[in-house]
């Protein structure tokens, strides 16, 4: 499994520390995307392989993260999550940008192509 499953301390040491900055500060040293799921949902069932495959796919420049909401209310609840799946899109220089919902691998490639990579 090439995606990382993220809790709420290591959102923190790795992502964004959302308890001592107050403006959003990326920590991560290539763009990132999260995926908010849950087990018993499923279109998250159906993203799941699909970021699987991108995240060996741009294992080198892009790290996807994975973050039960069930598990990870207080997550959950800093970025206002109230359907999933919910995908955040974070570029290394840019504000985060979050899109929920169940997209196709196409439209995730694009995003990571255009938003996250430049290209």
């Amino acid at each position: 499994m090439s995606t990382v499953n993220l809790t709420a301390q290591k959102f923190r040491d790795e992502v964004f520390d959302y308890t001592t900055d107050k403006e959003w500060k990326f920590k991560g040293d290539k763009p990132a995307i999260i995926d908010f799921y849950a087990d018993w949902c499923g279109p998250c069932k159906m993203v799941a392989p699909i970021l699987e495959e991108l995240s060996t796919e741009y294992k080198d420049s892009v790290t996807i993260y994975k973050v039960d909401t069930e598990v990870e209310q207080e997550l959950s609840a800093i970025f206002g999550i109230r359907s999933i799946p919910s995908l955040l899109f974070i570029p290394m220089d840019k504000q985060p940008m979050m899109q929920a919902g169940a997209l196709p691998k196409p439209t995730l490639k694009k995003v990571i192509e255009e938003e996250l990579l430049g290209n």
